[in-house]
Protein backbone atom coordinates (compact mmCIF):
# COMPACT_ATOMS: atom_id res chain seq x y z
CA UNK A 1 0.00 0.00 0.00
CA UNK A 2 1.82 3.10 -1.09
CA UNK A 3 0.27 6.51 -0.06
CA UNK A 4 -0.04 9.25 -3.04
CA UNK A 5 3.66 10.12 -3.28
CA UNK A 6 4.63 13.54 -4.51
CA UNK A 7 5.52 13.27 -7.75
CA UNK A 8 7.86 16.19 -7.33
CA UNK A 9 10.03 14.57 -4.71
CA UNK A 10 13.43 13.08 -5.77
CA UNK A 11 15.87 11.32 -3.94
CA UNK A 12 18.73 13.76 -3.60
CA UNK A 13 16.30 15.38 -1.83
CA UNK A 14 17.58 13.22 1.36
CA UNK A 15 21.12 13.69 0.71
CA UNK A 16 23.55 14.47 3.80
CA UNK A 17 27.25 13.70 3.68
CA UNK A 18 28.26 11.18 6.47
CA UNK A 19 31.84 11.21 7.80
CA UNK A 20 32.62 6.67 7.60
CA UNK A 21 33.88 6.98 10.84
CA UNK A 22 30.26 7.96 12.27
CA UNK A 23 29.02 4.79 11.78
CA UNK A 24 29.04 2.93 14.49
CA UNK A 25 30.81 -0.51 14.71
CA UNK A 26 29.66 -1.55 18.18
CA UNK A 27 26.60 -1.05 20.25
CA UNK A 28 26.64 1.27 23.30
CA UNK A 29 27.48 -0.48 26.90
CA UNK A 30 25.46 -0.09 28.81
CA UNK A 31 22.29 0.03 25.86
CA UNK A 32 20.75 2.77 27.27
CA UNK A 33 24.13 5.23 27.41
CA UNK A 34 23.97 5.93 23.42
CA UNK A 35 23.06 9.54 22.92
CA UNK A 36 19.88 10.92 22.83
CA UNK A 37 18.91 14.17 20.06
CA UNK A 38 15.56 15.21 21.32
CA UNK A 39 13.28 17.50 19.06
CA UNK A 40 10.37 19.78 19.82
CA UNK A 41 8.54 19.85 16.53
CA UNK A 42 6.14 22.73 17.80
CA UNK A 43 9.22 24.53 19.13
CA UNK A 44 11.57 23.46 16.23
CA UNK A 45 14.22 23.25 19.41
CA UNK A 46 17.04 20.39 19.38
CA UNK A 47 18.57 19.22 23.11
CA UNK A 48 21.37 16.52 23.54
CA UNK A 49 20.61 14.16 26.10
CA UNK A 50 21.04 10.35 26.78
CA UNK A 51 18.50 7.38 26.25
CA UNK A 52 18.56 7.04 29.57
CA UNK A 53 16.61 10.58 30.25
CA UNK A 54 13.73 9.40 28.10
CA UNK A 55 11.42 8.81 30.96
CA UNK A 56 11.65 12.71 31.56
CA UNK A 57 10.05 13.45 27.72
CA UNK A 58 6.69 10.59 28.75
CA UNK A 59 3.59 11.42 30.66
CA UNK A 60 1.44 8.74 32.89
CA UNK A 61 -1.10 7.46 30.31
CA UNK A 62 1.21 7.40 26.94
CA UNK A 63 1.26 4.32 25.12
CA UNK A 64 5.06 3.43 24.42
CA UNK A 65 4.95 0.70 21.42
CA UNK A 66 7.71 -1.46 20.53
CA UNK A 67 8.07 -4.16 18.08
CA UNK A 68 8.53 -7.72 18.94
CA UNK A 69 10.24 -9.04 16.36
CA UNK A 70 12.84 -11.46 16.76
CA UNK A 71 16.03 -11.45 14.20
CA UNK A 72 16.62 -14.95 13.29
CA UNK A 73 20.26 -15.71 12.09
CA UNK A 74 19.17 -15.69 8.81
CA UNK A 75 22.36 -16.04 6.94
CA UNK A 76 23.13 -19.24 5.90
CA UNK A 77 27.00 -20.21 4.13
CA UNK A 78 27.16 -23.10 1.95
CA UNK A 79 27.92 -24.26 -1.36
CA UNK A 80 25.99 -25.33 -4.34
CA UNK A 81 26.00 -29.10 -4.54
CA UNK A 82 28.29 -31.17 -7.50
CA UNK A 83 30.09 -28.22 -7.91
CA UNK A 84 30.79 -27.12 -4.27
CA UNK A 85 31.02 -23.64 -4.80
CA UNK A 86 30.59 -21.23 -2.60
CA UNK A 87 27.51 -19.88 -1.82
CA UNK A 88 25.17 -17.61 0.41
CA UNK A 89 21.40 -17.18 1.37
CA UNK A 90 20.06 -14.45 3.93
CA UNK A 91 15.77 -15.54 4.82
CA UNK A 92 13.84 -12.96 4.36
CA UNK A 93 9.91 -14.16 4.60
CA UNK A 94 8.67 -17.43 5.10
CA UNK A 95 6.03 -18.02 2.62
CA UNK A 96 5.27 -21.61 3.49
CA UNK A 97 6.22 -24.48 5.99
CA UNK A 98 9.76 -25.12 4.45
CA UNK A 99 9.52 -22.13 1.81
CA UNK A 100 11.24 -19.01 1.66
CA UNK A 101 12.32 -15.67 0.27
CA UNK A 102 15.72 -14.99 0.11
CA UNK A 103 18.66 -13.00 -1.33
CA UNK A 104 21.35 -15.01 -2.90
CA UNK A 105 24.62 -15.42 -3.79
CA UNK A 106 25.97 -16.03 -6.53
CA UNK A 107 22.63 -15.10 -7.96
CA UNK A 108 23.71 -16.21 -11.95
CA UNK A 109 24.27 -20.07 -10.52
CA UNK A 110 21.68 -20.53 -9.00
CA UNK A 111 19.05 -21.00 -10.71
CA UNK A 112 15.35 -22.59 -10.53
CA UNK A 113 16.44 -26.24 -9.75
CA UNK A 114 19.67 -26.10 -8.27
CA UNK A 115 20.26 -27.16 -5.29
CA UNK A 116 22.54 -25.96 -2.14
CA UNK A 117 24.20 -27.91 1.25
CA UNK A 118 24.55 -26.16 4.40
CA UNK A 119 26.25 -27.89 7.24
CA UNK A 120 27.73 -30.96 5.69
CA UNK A 121 24.07 -32.22 4.25
CA UNK A 122 22.03 -31.35 7.00
CA UNK A 123 20.30 -28.92 5.46
CA UNK A 124 19.78 -28.77 1.33
CA UNK A 125 17.89 -25.62 -0.51
CA UNK A 126 16.43 -26.14 -3.39
CA UNK A 127 16.05 -22.73 -5.41
CA UNK A 128 12.34 -22.67 -7.04
CA UNK A 129 12.35 -19.48 -9.03
CA UNK A 130 12.57 -15.75 -8.68
CA UNK A 131 10.85 -13.35 -5.92
CA UNK A 132 10.36 -9.66 -5.97
CA UNK A 133 13.52 -7.39 -5.96
CA UNK A 134 16.26 -10.15 -6.99
CA UNK A 135 15.42 -12.37 -4.68
CA UNK A 136 14.81 -16.71 -5.00
CA UNK A 137 11.67 -18.21 -3.17
CA UNK A 138 14.00 -21.40 -2.07
CA UNK A 139 12.57 -24.75 -0.44
CA UNK A 140 14.58 -26.25 2.46
CA UNK A 141 14.92 -30.29 2.90
CA UNK A 142 16.25 -31.52 6.29
CA UNK A 143 15.92 -34.39 8.85
CA UNK A 144 14.28 -32.45 12.30
CA UNK A 145 13.13 -29.75 13.23
CA UNK A 146 14.28 -26.19 10.87
CA UNK A 147 14.15 -23.81 13.54
CA UNK A 148 17.18 -26.09 15.16
CA UNK A 149 19.07 -26.16 12.20
CA UNK A 150 18.71 -22.63 11.57
CA UNK A 151 20.47 -22.09 15.29
CA UNK A 152 22.98 -24.50 14.92
CA UNK A 153 24.07 -23.32 11.42
CA UNK A 154 22.95 -19.56 10.57
CA UNK A 155 24.85 -16.54 11.22
CA UNK A 156 22.62 -13.39 12.74
CA UNK A 157 22.50 -10.97 9.54
CA UNK A 158 24.71 -7.67 10.23
CA UNK A 159 23.99 -4.85 8.04
CA UNK A 160 26.69 -4.71 5.30
CA UNK A 161 28.09 -1.39 7.03
CA UNK A 162 29.47 -3.23 10.11
CA UNK A 163 32.16 -4.61 9.77
CA UNK A 164 33.37 -5.57 13.19
CA UNK A 165 32.04 -9.19 14.69
CA UNK A 166 29.83 -8.93 17.07
CA UNK A 167 30.87 -10.00 20.20
CA UNK A 168 27.35 -10.79 21.95
CA UNK A 169 24.76 -11.58 19.43
CA UNK A 170 22.24 -10.88 21.92
CA UNK A 171 23.31 -6.97 21.44
CA UNK A 172 21.82 -7.38 18.25
CA UNK A 173 17.89 -8.08 19.70
CA UNK A 174 15.84 -5.89 21.58
CA UNK A 175 15.44 -7.31 24.97
CA UNK A 176 11.47 -7.71 24.53
CA UNK A 177 12.33 -9.30 21.06
CA UNK A 178 10.04 -12.31 20.98
CA UNK A 179 8.15 -13.62 17.44
CA UNK A 180 10.74 -14.84 15.73
CA UNK A 181 11.21 -13.92 12.37
CA UNK A 182 13.29 -10.99 11.11
CA UNK A 183 16.05 -10.40 8.85
CA UNK A 184 17.21 -7.04 10.92
CA UNK A 185 16.45 -6.13 14.35
CA UNK A 186 14.28 -2.86 14.85
CA UNK A 187 16.95 -0.90 15.76
CA UNK A 188 15.89 1.96 17.70
CA UNK A 189 14.50 -0.42 20.56
CA UNK A 190 18.12 -1.60 20.81
CA UNK A 191 18.73 1.59 23.63
CA UNK A 192 16.12 -0.38 26.42
CA UNK A 193 17.59 -1.99 29.28
CA UNK A 194 14.79 -4.05 31.27
CA UNK A 195 15.13 -1.34 34.33
CA UNK A 196 14.34 1.51 31.90
CA UNK A 197 11.32 -0.22 31.14
CA UNK A 198 10.47 -1.16 34.35
CA UNK A 199 11.01 2.73 35.39
CA UNK A 200 9.16 3.72 32.15
CA UNK A 201 5.69 1.58 33.10
CA UNK A 202 6.08 2.77 36.80
CA UNK A 203 5.62 6.11 35.69
CA UNK A 204 2.12 4.89 34.30
CA UNK A 205 2.75 4.57 30.75
CA UNK A 206 1.57 1.68 28.92
CA UNK A 207 4.12 -0.80 26.80
CA UNK A 208 2.25 -2.13 24.11
CA UNK A 209 3.66 -4.85 21.54
CA UNK A 210 3.16 -4.46 17.80
CA UNK A 211 4.83 -7.10 15.09
CA UNK A 212 6.13 -6.45 11.84
CA UNK A 213 8.98 -8.62 10.31
CA UNK A 214 12.00 -6.49 9.08
CA UNK A 215 12.69 -7.88 5.79
CA UNK A 216 14.31 -6.70 2.27
CA UNK A 217 12.87 -3.13 2.43
CA UNK A 218 15.69 -2.94 4.75
CA UNK A 219 18.27 -3.78 2.54
CA UNK A 220 16.89 -2.45 -1.00
CA UNK A 221 18.19 1.31 -1.94
CA UNK A 222 16.42 3.25 -3.95
CA UNK A 223 17.17 2.99 -7.49
CA UNK A 224 14.83 5.68 -9.14
CA UNK A 225 15.48 9.37 -9.01
CA UNK A 226 11.33 10.16 -8.60
CA UNK A 227 10.08 8.47 -5.73
CA UNK A 228 6.53 8.39 -7.47
CA UNK A 229 8.51 5.86 -9.06
CA UNK A 230 9.57 3.02 -6.03
CA UNK A 231 7.86 0.53 -4.75
CA UNK A 232 8.14 -0.80 -1.01
CA UNK A 233 8.81 -4.46 -0.43
CA UNK A 234 6.37 -5.72 1.59
CA UNK A 235 6.61 -7.14 5.12
CA UNK A 236 4.34 -8.88 7.96
CA UNK A 237 2.90 -7.26 10.40
CA UNK A 238 0.50 -7.64 13.06
CA UNK A 239 -1.65 -5.72 15.32
CA UNK A 240 -3.56 -7.85 18.17
CA UNK A 241 -6.87 -6.33 19.37
CA UNK A 242 -5.66 -6.12 22.69
CA UNK A 243 -2.94 -3.47 21.09
CA UNK A 244 -5.19 -1.85 18.85
CA UNK A 245 -7.66 -1.19 21.82
CA UNK A 246 -5.22 -0.27 24.63
CA UNK A 247 -3.57 1.98 22.13
CA UNK A 248 -6.89 3.64 21.10
CA UNK A 249 -7.97 3.61 24.84
CA UNK A 250 -4.28 5.52 25.63
CA UNK A 251 -5.11 8.45 22.54
CA UNK A 252 -9.04 8.22 23.75
CA UNK A 253 -7.69 9.34 27.46
CA UNK A 254 -5.10 12.12 26.32
CA UNK A 255 -2.16 9.88 25.92
CA UNK A 256 0.22 10.34 23.11
CA UNK A 257 0.79 6.99 20.98
CA UNK A 258 5.04 7.08 21.16
CA UNK A 259 6.35 5.02 18.52
CA UNK A 260 9.75 2.67 18.75
CA UNK A 261 11.25 2.67 15.57
CA UNK A 262 10.32 3.13 12.21
CA UNK A 263 8.37 -0.57 11.70
CA UNK A 264 6.59 0.39 14.57
CA UNK A 265 5.03 3.49 12.46
CA UNK A 266 4.79 1.52 9.28
CA UNK A 267 2.94 -1.01 11.17
CA UNK A 268 0.13 1.72 13.14
CA UNK A 269 -0.05 4.23 9.96
CA UNK A 270 -1.25 0.65 7.78
CA UNK A 271 -4.08 -0.52 10.35
CA UNK A 272 -5.18 2.84 11.16
CA UNK A 273 -8.02 4.59 9.60
CA UNK A 274 -8.32 8.62 8.73
CA UNK A 275 -10.24 8.36 11.93
CA UNK A 276 -7.50 7.77 13.72
CA UNK A 277 -8.86 4.50 15.04
CA UNK A 278 -6.49 1.81 15.24
CA UNK A 279 -7.61 -1.48 13.76
CA UNK A 280 -6.89 -5.45 14.55
CA UNK A 281 -5.23 -6.73 11.70
CA UNK A 282 -2.17 -9.16 10.18
CA UNK A 283 -0.88 -9.04 6.55
CA UNK A 284 1.82 -7.58 4.53
CA UNK A 285 2.60 -3.95 4.13
CA UNK A 286 4.47 -1.91 1.60
CA UNK A 287 3.84 1.65 2.72
CA UNK A 288 6.13 4.50 1.81
CA UNK A 289 5.50 7.55 3.80
CA UNK A 290 7.15 10.56 2.37
CA UNK A 291 6.37 13.90 2.95
CA UNK A 292 3.19 15.13 2.70
CA UNK A 293 1.87 11.92 4.00
CA UNK A 294 -0.49 12.41 7.09
CA UNK A 295 -0.12 10.46 9.82
CA UNK A 296 -3.00 9.28 11.75
CA UNK A 297 -1.59 6.85 14.71
CA UNK A 298 2.06 8.61 15.52
CA UNK A 299 1.87 11.51 18.25
CA UNK A 300 5.82 10.89 18.46
CA UNK A 301 9.08 8.96 17.18
CA UNK A 302 11.99 7.33 18.81
CA UNK A 303 14.33 6.49 16.04
CA UNK A 304 17.94 5.89 14.54
CA UNK A 305 19.54 8.16 12.60
CA UNK A 306 19.43 6.27 8.89
CA UNK A 307 21.25 6.16 5.87
CA UNK A 308 21.38 8.67 3.14
CA UNK A 309 18.25 8.61 0.47
CA UNK A 310 16.89 6.07 2.28
CA UNK A 311 13.19 5.48 2.94
CA UNK A 312 14.04 5.28 6.76
CA UNK A 313 15.24 9.06 6.44
CA UNK A 314 11.98 9.85 4.33
CA UNK A 315 10.09 8.56 6.77
CA UNK A 316 11.39 10.70 9.67
CA UNK A 317 11.18 13.51 6.96
CA UNK A 318 7.87 13.07 6.52
CA UNK A 319 6.95 13.40 10.16
CA UNK A 320 9.17 16.24 11.53
CA UNK A 321 9.50 18.21 7.98
CA UNK A 322 12.39 17.38 5.40
CA UNK A 323 14.29 20.66 6.33
CA UNK A 324 14.46 20.34 10.13
CA UNK A 325 15.56 16.43 9.78
CA UNK A 326 18.22 17.31 7.73
CA UNK A 327 19.20 20.19 9.88
CA UNK A 328 19.02 17.61 12.86
CA UNK A 329 21.06 15.43 10.85
CA UNK A 330 23.71 17.94 10.29
CA UNK A 331 23.54 18.81 14.17
CA UNK A 332 24.55 15.24 14.59
CA UNK A 333 27.29 15.16 12.20
CA UNK A 334 28.90 18.21 13.95
CA UNK A 335 28.53 16.84 17.47
CA UNK A 336 29.71 13.57 16.17
CA UNK A 337 27.08 11.26 17.51
CA UNK A 338 27.11 7.50 15.94
CA UNK A 339 25.20 6.18 13.13
CA UNK A 340 22.58 3.54 12.06
CA UNK A 341 21.88 0.47 13.82
CA UNK A 342 24.44 0.44 16.77
CA UNK A 343 24.36 4.27 16.81
CA UNK A 344 22.51 7.13 18.80
CA UNK A 345 19.11 7.79 18.88
CA UNK A 346 16.39 10.53 17.90
CA UNK A 347 13.03 11.70 20.02
CA UNK A 348 10.52 13.71 18.30
CA UNK A 349 7.97 15.06 20.12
Amino acid sequence: MNREVNPLLQTSDFHYDLPPELIAQIPATPRDHSRLLVYDRAQKSIDHLHFYDLPRFLRPGDALVVNETKVIPARLLGEKEETHVPVELLLLKRLETDVWEALVRPGRRLLPGVFCTFGEGLLRAEILGPAPGGARRVRFHYQGVFEELLDRLGQMPLPPYIHEKLADASRYQTVYAKAEGSAAAPTAGLHFTPELLEKIEAMGVDLIPVLLHVGLGTFRPVKVQNLSEHHMHTEQYEVTQKAAQAINGARARGGRCVCVGTTTVRTLETVTGEDGIIRSQSGDTGIFLTPGSTFHATDALITNFHLPESTLLMLVSAFMGREEALRCYEEAVRLRYRFFSFGDAMLIL
